[in-house]
């Protein structure tokens, strides 16, 4: 008996009774709906097992390393916090759009299964580093393959559920992706109170077994054509302009702030640069490309614009929230790597539990912009909220700021997707899929930087002089000088815990007056 996946039912059409792109009704003017929708059968849900045991891992990348920096740079006798994370950041960023152009020309399973294979050798690379260079040559090849984890993953979710039943199946991949970030900081903070290796390690066997899932189970349609063939529609020209420009801007964010100023030649250089590279890459494949990665009509709505625009200014917050909440637990309650994750789980819990609920919520009422007002709203609340914290406030605030801020986050996880893909149709899920987790994920990286930037400038200026000589030139002091606060003497120690929390009420308000000002415009 032949599986579903393999014969999907015959496609009903369903008729839009929106009249712009703006309207709030889900439509899809081509999909393909089961009319009734069938049960899923074991294949499909050992599929998305593997699918989200690949985004968990992805996820988990992005910051479980930030609480193992300190005993990780201590045993490479390395001094570059930045670049450990970033290189992550980097391959991942740089690569999503050329995965989702290599699964629509070699299809979804080679892609998938690179992906994964790229993701593990990074990872083994990592956990075998002898030096800073070894590891972020391996942060990085570990990036690439999370990149194509990431955006494979919505592809293929995309392929096998119809728009209008997807958006359970989405809260649940929007869930894992929440979690994993979430718990990532406890997760790193125990390997680095016991061997941080197998930090990187542990996604060995995790991989190998969502690999064999891939494998065995995904049954997607392959184009049929030579090989030669498929590597001349490759976009080699846009897919160079598009890594060359995003590894430009991402190194002048990773430097910005931490290693040299903003007003800097070496930070304005590289991104004025990137930033121009990546205009001009739009340019190209607008003009020029004849399979083009990022197609016109992705942006040529202004629905798909607005969910892609939702999309950049939620990973900005969302990112940097998770980053830096837990240097406020360390730095400021003196939680120890392990707790400050563990103090991190009110934003994990409400996320999981909101992104459920909107992606029932779309699916009943077939709407979704009442969701994407309301996220707003509370998730601005929530993050003007933060900067109210104080060193000594209560954890009913902590927690009770973090469900707030929760909410809104996680209903805009899974808000912003409908808004990009109801105008389009299907033919065009996989651009705008990998263009949707390219702005997410290099959303973040700005998150990250600017929250760096802040911390870092404040802390050089306040810091007693004698106490900031301890860290090198290019570490970043918010991660360095945690293990130091605890041995320090009266009043010092209080001096200093004090002062984490202002810069980090400086930098929740400047993340509030940049939101509103980009609301307002």
């Amino acid at each position: 008996m032949e599986s579903t996946l393999a014969t999907p039912p015959a496609p009903q059409r369903i008729e839009s009774t929106a009249k712009s792109d703006d309207q709030v009704t889900v439509v899809d003017q081509t999909a393909s709906i089961p009319e009734p929708a069938k049960k899923k059968d074991l294949r499909f849900w050992l599929i998305f097992l593997a699918l989200c045991v690949s985004t968990f891992l992805s996820a988990l990348e992005l910051t479980s390393v930030s609480t193992t920096l300190p005993t990780i740079v201590e045993s490479l006798n390395g001094h570059d916090f930045a670049w450990v994370g970033s290189a992550y950041t980097l391959g991942s960023t740089a690569f999503m759009p050329m995965s989702g152009g290599l699964a629509e020309i070699f299809g979804r399973r080679p892609i998938m299964l690179t992906s994964l294979l790229i993701f593990a050798i990074g990872s083994a690379i990592s956990g075998a580093a002898q030096s800073m260079n070894m590891l972020i040559a391996g942060r990085t090849i570990q990036g690439i393959g999370g990149g194509g984890i990431i955006t494979l993953t919505d592809i293929i979710v995309a392929d096998l559920v119809p728009l209008a039943e997807r958006g359970p199946y989405l809260g649940i991949v929007g869930a894992v992706w929440a979690i994993a970030s979430a718990i990532g900081p406890p997760i790193g903070g125990a390997f680095a109170e016991s061997n941080w290796r197998w930090l990187f390690y542990m996604n060995l066997p995790v991989a190998g077994v969502a690999m064999a899932l891939v494998l065995v189970f995904l049954r997607l349609s392959t184009p049929k054509e030579p090989f030669r063939q498929k590597i001349a529609r490759i976009d080699w020209i846009g897919n160079f302009l598009v890594i060359g420009s995003t590894a430009s801007t991402v190194i002048a964010l990773t430097w910005a702030g931490a290693r040299y100023s903003w007003s800097s030649h070496q930070v304005l250089v590289p991104l004025i640069v990137g930033i121009s590279g990546l205009v001009g890459a739009l340019a190209y494949e607008f003009t020029f490309a004849v399979e083009p990665i990022v197609p016109r009509e992705l942006l040529a709505n202004r629905t798909s614009l607005s969910g892609y625009l939702g999309t950049f200014f939620h990973g900005i917050i969302m990112t940097a929230v998770v980053y830096y909440l837990p240097v406020y637990f360390q730095a400021s309650r003196g939680d120890s790597p392990i707790k400050s994750g563990i103090d991190l789980f009110g934003v994990a819990f409400t996320v999981r539990i909101s992104i459920k609920f909107t992606g029932i919520s779309t699916v009943v009422f077939k709407k979704y912009r009442p969701q994407n007002y309301i996220a707003w709203v509370i998730m601005l609340v929530g993050t003007g909220i933060f900067s109210t914290l104080k060193y000594d406030s209560s954890k009913a605030n902590t927690i009770g700021f973090q469900i707030l801020f929760g909410v809104g986050s996680g209903i805009l996880y899974s808000s912003t997707t409908f808004a990009v893909l109801a105008p389009l149709p299907v033919s065009r899920n996989a651009p705008a899929l990998a263009l949707f987790s390219f702005i997410r994920t290099f959303a973040g990286t700005y998150g990250v930087a600017v929250g760096s930037s802040v911390l870092q400038t404040e802390l050089t200026r306040r810091l007693p002089i004698e106490f900031a000589a301890q860290f090198p030139g290019g570490s970043d002091i918010a991660f360095s000088a945690i293990p130091f606060i605890g041995g320090l003497d009266e009043p010092l120690r209080s001096q200093e815990i004090e002062m984490g929390t202002q810069t980090d009420e400086k930098w929740a308000m400047e993340q509030q007056k940049k939101v509103d000002a980009d609301e307002k415009a």
